[in-house]
């Protein structure tokens, strides 16, 4: 990824084989940036609780907006979601691509699709497919999530995989 304040297409791809890029997140460069982004995958994929809440920021009015979660705000709440994910049976797995950056010297956005699937309560793995985009900002000395946006195109999707986390 290009420098702060170039929009780029980029050949960003970030899925189940992602790396914890934690420690790189403190560097205010674009590609601290793309750590966080990076680490989020890791997490998701990984269910890795710790990697994920620190990849979010605290802040109250950091906010979710996806299919499954609806509208959440605060680091709390979207943390819980993403506990409700993890202990259930979704067993998301996601690639994060056909990703354009926007960078500037405090802030990234990052949209492009998820494509995955995630696992029924028979373990069948159902298809997922997420317009999304992930705005991070450098604040007190690293890069975090503040806000995601996701979308389903398939109107009938997201009943099916709201089910197993929200009950």
């Amino acid at each position: 990824m290009s420098e702060h304040g170039t929009i780029e297409k980029t050949d960003i791809s970030f899925g189940p084989a992602s790396c914890n890029r934690s420690d790189e997140t403190t560097d205010p460069s674009a590609r601290g940036a793309e750590a966080a982004l990076e680490t989020f995958y890791y997490a998701l994929n990984n269910q890795d609780r710790e990697a994920l809440r620190a990849d979010w920021s605290a802040h109250q009015l950091a906010q979710l907006n996806n299919p499954v979660g609806g509208i959440l705000r605060g680091g709390g709440e979207i943390g819980a979601l993403y506990e409700k994910v993890f202990a259930g049976h979704p067993n998301v797995r996601v690639t994060f691509g056909d990703v354009v950056a926007y960078p500037g010297t405090d802030h990234a956005v990052f949209a492009g699709r998820e494509s995955g699937s995630w696992t029924d309560a028979e373990g069948n793995a159902v298809p997922l497919e997420i317009r999304t985009s992930r705005c991070f900002r450098y604040q007190d000395g690293r890069w975090q999530q503040f806000h995601h946006h996701g979308s389903i195109d398939d109107p009938a999707a997201p009943a099916a995989y709201q089910h197993p986390v929200r009950g």
